[in-house]
């Protein structure tokens, strides 16, 4: 088509829609296997049915369409554990085949299970399977995923016109390494995020990509201090080569009022909680086809109710769960297998204010597995302490996001419950100096309180939950009128401010040139959580050997009962009279307020996202 005298020719326009999920952790059906019931605010199961409507939406409208992960759906629910000796397919990869996924980046949990497991489970994948940030050390070392792919798409409503080829790049954080511990570290190298993506896109700009989509599997960086290379989602977004990002890692929902970026970038929250839509408008001339505008936009799964519960906006598409019915069912009947008895009910609604049971037993199964390890070392002799934080604390997978285990018998989903992720069990020797800034990074976790105020927030929302250490053997006070000492990122921002008071061992104050062995988990001994004072500690050689492991032989008894079980809860919060702050946890702590100190907790009701608020008098 052509305008009046002297004016431009009119390109065409055509639509590419991309469809976006990430950090599934594997919940892929709609169902709760800790709690063993339905979930309607989760499983991939319903984002397909969000994924067949915007793809028959985008047909009606003449746009090519794309479906693509953005990494993190190996590990986190029951689904996704790696069963030696299991028929067909992983259940990741039979759900990317019946969905048809285009392409797939890979998020730092893809490698919780060792590159050869993730090796088995990307033999099945229906799509490529992208890395661009991780290469082989050496060139015997054969990876199984790409750097990079090229996909070309046919614009349905722009009939005669060349396909648009669109270049994909996958970035995830270099820490990936340390996380995964040292078996990694010799089999990978890493490269930062931003420097990859602006190298991989300029080259697929030479392949003659028309468009260049980042699978991004980092998130924003929180305040001052926070460490950008792990969270690198705005540099990204901001390199010229790059068209369009689809974020993760963090959990979070974009886009959001909160953020705004100059070009198309979506992240669609956690375990099937939304599904992803970027549109972008592209205009064909004698260059080929560029972007001409774009948007992104999210379409959630469930919506959240006053009282907490959710409430489903879409239904699961059966083809899909008719396709995962035999995986469910085998996870199902191992998550029901009898594993013990527990004469009290553990769960983590106070987890930041008060004992935690199940973090208790977690701490004193580690221990029982540590000491007969220990007998004829050198570190016998020393204390041993276990450290233990808990997995499932509410935060940004919601109100629900709570172990909660009644008394009595237990069976394999309770034991998977306290213990979510895959970590080894390891030991470590330090000294009680180092152990005081443990605590003290653990600390950071709580907002600082001024005495005589009331309605702070307890606990810092942009601090993970599972970065708060209890370490068992010991006593000690946290005081919230202290900024925190250590930033997320590890720095130390206030060297003045002390939290931990009162620490001690046995009855008497710790001193810093004490040295104790403590039990604690593989991605905290291997620098997970930016814990940089355990960077000069000395690891003690141990056989491999995973802390859920350690959990259901001790509640079976093949373990015997540790002295730790015996010791008193760690920590308590300093007393601050006529000062209270407001904790954020599961409507489901109504049923335990009875297990609290007459006076320490005032009901306050739901509060935002169904989350229920309690006033802490300290």
């Amino acid at each position: 088509m052509t305008g009046g005298a002297g004016a431009p020719e009119t390109r065409p326009a055509g639509v590419l829609r991309v469809l976006a999920t990430t950090d599934l952790h594997c919940n892929l059906l709609s169902h709760d296997y800790y709690a063993d019931r339905p979930d309607p605010a989760i499983g991939l199961s319903r984002v397909a049915s969000l994924i067949r409507r915007a793809r028959a939406e985008a047909a009606e409208q003449g746009a090519a369409c794309i479906l693509v992960d953005n990494g993190d759906g190996l590990q986190g629910s029951p689904l996704g554990d790696i069963v030696p000796g299991a028929p067909g397919p992983h259940p990741l990869a039979r759900a990317f085949q019946v969905l048809e996924y285009d392409a797939a980046g890979l998020g730092n949990h893809d490698f919780d299970f060792g590159l050869a497991a993730l090796a088995g489970v990307l033999r099945d994948m229906p799509c490529p399977v992208l890395c661009s940030n991780l290469t082989a050390v050496q060139a015997e070392i054969d990876l199984p995923f790409a750097k990079t792919a090229v996909l070309e798409r046919q614009i349905p409503g722009c009939p005669g016109l060349p396909p648009v080829r669109i270049g994909l790049l996958s970035v995830l954080p270099p820490q990936t390494l340390i996380w995964c511990g040292r078996a990694l570290e010799v089999q990978l190298a890493a490269t930062g995020i931003v420097e990859t993506a602006e190298g991989e896109a300029r080259r697929l700009r030479e392949q003659g990509c028309d468009l260049v989509l980042a699978l991004a599997h980092t998130g924003i960086a929180a305040g001052t201090g926070a460490d950008s290379s792990e969270n690198a989602l705005e540099q990204l977004a901001a390199l010229p080569g790059i068209d369009a990002v689809v974020g993760g890692h963090t959990h979070l929902t974009l886009p959001g009022p909160e953020h705004a970026f100059a070009k198309p970038v979506v992240m669609p929250g956690a375990h099937g909680s939304h599904l992803g839509v970027i549109s972008l408008e592209l205009e064909y001339g004698d260059a080929g086809w560029r972007p001409a505008g774009g948007s992104a936009s999210l379409r959630p799964v469930a919506q959240t109710g006053r009282s907490g519960a959710a409430v489903p906006l879409t239904e699961e598409e059966p083809s899909f769960t008719r396709a995962l019915a035999a995986d469910h069912a085998r996870t199902l009947e191992r998550m029901r297998q009898p594993a013990g008895y527990s004469p009290v009910a553990m769960h983590s609604y106070f987890t930041f204010f008060a004992p935690d049971r199940g973090l208790a037993l977690v701490a004193s199964a580690q221990a029982a597995a540590v000491r007969p390890l220990l007998r004829g070392t050198a570190a016998e002799a020393l204390p041993l302490l276990s450290a233990a934080a808990p997995c499932k604390f509410g935060g940004r997978s919601g109100p629900h996001y709570y172990t909660d285990i009644a008394a009595g018998e237990l069976c394999a989903r309770n034991i998977a419950d306290l213990q979510v992720f895959p970590n080894e069990l390891r030991v470590v020797s330090v000294t009680g100096a180092q152990l005081r800034e443990w605590l003290e990074m653990s600390a950071g976790l709580f907002n600082r309180v001024a005495p005589g105020s009331r309605g702070t927030l307890l606990a810092d929302p942009q601090r993970a939950g599972h970065h708060f250490d209890v370490i068992f053997g010991l006593t000690y006070q946290i005081c919230l009128s202290q900024p925190p000492r250590y930033s997320a990122s590890g720095e130390c921002i206030n060297p003045s401010a002390q939290r931990i008071l009162d620490l001690s061992w046995n009855g008497r104050s710790v001193a810093p040139e004490q040295r104790f062995a403590v039990a604690a988990n593989s991605y905290r001994v291997s620098g997970g959580g930016s814990f940089r004072m355990l960077h000069a500690a000395e690891e003690l050689p141990l056989a491999p050997m995973r802390i859920r492991q350690a959990v259901r032989d001790y509640i079976a008894g093949q373990l015997p009962a540790d002295p730790l079980a015996e010791a008193p809860y760690p920590w308590q919060l300093a007393p601050m009279p006529g000062t209270s702050a407001v904790a954020v946890t599961g409507p489901g702590a109504a049923a335990h307020l009875d297990e609290l100190p007459a006076g320490l907790a005032e009901p306050r009701g739901f509060g935002s996202g169904g989350f229920w608020e309690i006033e802490l008098n300290l």
